[in-house]
Order: C-alpha cells, then sequence, then structure tokens
C-alpha cells in the first residue's frame, strides 16, 4: 500500500499585489491571489501599461507600404 500524502501545493508571490498566491488547480486566478489582483493586471495590459518590445526584422516587407 502506497501511504503518501500529497505535496502542499507551492505558494508564490502575487504578480499584482507581491502577497502570497496559492499556486494549485484549485486557486482559479492563479498565479494570482484573487479575481480583483487577476482583473487589475489584465487592466493595465488593456491600457497600455505594460508592452512586450517588438524588433522589426529587415527581411520582412513594411506592414503599410510608404505613400
Amino acid at each position: 500500500m502506497n501511504s503518501r500524502t500529497p505535496s502542499p501545493a507551492p505558494t508564490v508571490r502575487c504578480p499584482a499585489c507581491g502577497g502570497p498566491s496559492r499556486y494549485a488547480p484549485d486557486n482559479p486566478w492563479r498565479p494570482f491571489c484573487s479575481q480583483r489582483c487577476k482583473l487589475h493586471d489584465l487592466g493595465d495590459w488593456a491600457n497600455e501599461r505594460f508592452r512586450v518590445a517588438v524588433q522589426d526584422d529587415p527581411d520582412e516587407p513594411p506592414a503599410h507600404p510608404p505613400h
């Protein structure tokens, strides 16, 4: 018989508030600690407070040809 107990879920730092967040399937907002933090983060992306840098590919033609 195997009497192993399941290992506890890790706790990570919430990306929005910095507080502890349970990183487990029973936390529907993971890696965030709450729905509020998840929505706050989504709002930051929607308002373009977060941006992903893009480097132009010299071999690709421009998206809009010059006039």
